[in-house]
């Protein structure tokens, strides 16, 4: 099979530089890279940004450049249509792709045996579309969720439903990591009923349930990043001590 890692990052942040901010010494986006090369399945590798620098500090892990047009990579451009237009450049290449894992530059709390799993459950499961990883969180469910009216009150923002103050009377929600994506190929990219808000998981998306993730956003996430990877004991990316 081809499966592909592709790295996604835009170069525009309200934290500079984020993707390649160093946790523990080591640039950020380095730590994801080293987790997809670690994987027993994935043997392509791609970088999707419109950003030199993300571009040439991935190519240390091996991640080939995919330049992004700048009307991907603005504020208000959808992650889904980066992912279709690294998708169409690198079928260009490796041909037909099976499995696509597409990953975020700021996140770096995630491991080969996290990626395998997935992969794995997209594999054993023909009728997913994708395996994407999520977490509960009871505290802010949607259930309990408000809107601000136009005279300024609160109001429900779902109605209709009679919403419980125990946590564990409601139903099981979850919320997507955004650390990871694992997609069969185009059949999911490009599925033209694809849930959203991000369309390319396609129709039929299988939640890999675990405690979530930390994506970086402050410098106090790169702290918390730093500290999970000493707490788990991830070694050093391979391809730097080669």
């Amino acid at each position: 099979m081809n499966v592909v890692s592709l790295l996604i990052g835009r170069g525009g942040s309200s934290l500079k530089n984020k993707n390649i901010l160093p946790v523990n010494g080591i640039p950020l986006l380095l730590w994801g890279c080293s987790a997809a090369v670690r994987s027993k399945y994935i043997n392509h590798y791609y970088v999707s940004s419109d950003d030199a620098e993300i571009l040439n500090t991935a190519a240390i892990a091996g991640y080939k450049p995919i330049v992004r047009p700048s009307k991907l990579a603005s504020d208000t451009a959808q992650s889904s249509d980066a992912v279709r237009h690294a998708l169409e450049h690198i079928e260009e290449t490796v041909g037909k792709v099976d499995i696509l894992v597409v990953q975020h530059a700021n996140v770096g709390t995630i491991t080969e045996d996290m990626i395998d799993t997935c992969i794995s459950m997209l594999i054993e499961n023909a009728k997913a579309s994708s395996v994407v990883p999520a977490h509960e969180y009871a505290e802010y469910h949607p259930m309990r969720a408000k809107r601000v009216t136009e005279d300024g009150y609160l109001e429900s923002f779902f109605t209709g439903h009679k919403v419980s103050a125990n946590r564990q009377d409601l139903p099981q929600a979850v919320f997507f990591d955004h650390s990871f994506w694992v997609l069969r190929g185009r059949d999911a990219v490009f599925d033209p009923n694809g849930q959203g808000p991000w369309p390319c998981m396609g129709s039929n998306i299988l939640p890999y349930i675990n405690s979530g993730c930390f994506d970086v956003h402050t410098l106090e996430d790169l702290e918390t990043t730093g500290r999970w990877i000493n707490e788990n004991n991830i070694a050093v990316p391979d391809f730097l001590t080669d």
